[in-house]
């Protein structure tokens, strides 16, 4: 069996920390990367695992020699708008996969626009947005769309009964002031005005909840590989008031694996002539869970990678999308109901999806 080295550059960050400590559990070779060498080093004692290197994204050589030897790079460094071109630059000449974990749309597109052939031709596979937001929507659309060529509509609604952001997401935050985008016709065009607003109806504890529409990377990823009319993306207010109170505190450990007690459910919707497809996943930390999200698609591409998967990838489009799921049975729980078809009523299913618009 092959020996591969992964590196996480931003290991000692917050979800960079939850990302070490799952490669250290499936005893992977790894490589704790960041410009705070004291930090790495006690990652590295704590975890009894991987090696420490120092270098920053200021300096494009010392990075390159950091990822020197490397199969894969996991970036968990944000804000992603400073980091992702650098990290990847760098990993691409190293000879690297790379992944990040970056919910901005601007992001993504940048990584998209810059890195596509370039990625092809070094025959490895750039995968942004690998995370709770972003890849996870990304799966679950492509576990239900599966053998439908088209379709008319593609919603996400994300539920938290809370979010305590990171100083990382708090600085994101204020910087992304980027049009957010949606897909209407086929295309990506901007969130309509006002923006699209519903009654989503979570699983316990959650309930029936108002939630309006927030654009983040899936839609992107979604946009790549899927034929889709119409994509859109809500988000219920209890998140979004946490986010806008400057006095909310960071998020804090509350059991032996660090995670937070914030839980989450995600559902994702697919309707194609009259019939829908639903999919739902509930659970704990939305900054936990996108280590396993992460570490599953990068050992994915080192297992199975050929070279006509190079290139900017969502994951959708490469891994067996509901098996990837099951492989999270431990950390995501899907909902009984999910991938079955269901026939629309007749005043749903006469309606135009167009009025999404």
């Amino acid at each position: 069996m092959a020996v591969h080295r992964i590196g996480v550059f931003g290991a000692n960050g917050h979800t960079g920390r939850f990302v070490a400590a799952e490669l250290a559990r499936r005893g992977v070779e790894a490589r704790w990367i960041g410009r705070d060498g004291a930090a790495l080093s006690r990652l590295q004692a704590g975890l009894r695992h991987g090696e420490a290197r120092v270098t920053s994204v200021d300096d494009s050589t010392s990075m390159r020699h950091a990822f020197d030897g490397l199969n894969a790079v996991i970036n968990c460094a944000g804000p992603f708008f400073d980091t992702c071109q650098p990290v990847i630059e760098a990993a691409l000449m190293a000879g690297c996969h790379v992944l990040d974990v970056t919910a901005e749309q601007v992001t993504v597109l940048d990584t998209i626009a810059t890195f596509d052939a370039s990625a092809k031709a070094a025959g490895r596979v750039v995968m942004p947005a690998m995370a709770f937001f972003g890849g996870l929507a990304d799966l679950l659309a492509s576990s239900i769309v599966d053998d439908w060529p088209d379709v008319d509509a593609i919603e996400i609604a994300v539920a938290l009964d809370s979010w305590h952001p990171t100083t990382g997401t708090r600085l994101t935050g204020e910087r992304n002031t980027a049009t957010r985008l949606v897909v209407r016709d086929g295309v990506l065009a901007p969130v309509p005005s006002p923006p699209p607003a519903s009654l989503w109806p979570f699983p316990k504890p959650f309930g029936s909840q108002p939630v309006s529409c927030v654009a983040l990377s899936e839609i992107v990823l979604l946009s790549r590989h899927l034929k889709a009319w119409a994509i859109t993306s809500y988000m219920n207010g209890k998140p979004l008031a946490d986010l806008a109170d400057a006095a909310t505190p960071l998020p804090q450990a509350q059991d032996a694996l660090g995670r937070s007690d914030q839980m989450f459910a995600m559902s994702v919707r697919a309707e194609r002539r009259g019939h829908r497809r639903e999919a739902t996943v509930t659970g704990r930390d939305i900054y936990f869970v996108t280590a396993p999200l992460v570490v599953e698609a990068c050992l994915r591409l080192l297992a199975d990678a050929t070279p006509d998967w190079a290139g900017v990838r969502a994951p959708g489009e490469l891994f067996d999308a509901r098996d990837f799921l099951a492989a999270l049975a431990d950390v995501l729980v899907l909902q009984p109901s999910a991938f079955g078809d269901e026939p629309l009523d007749g005043a749903i299913a006469n309606a135009s999806t167009r009025s999404l618009a």
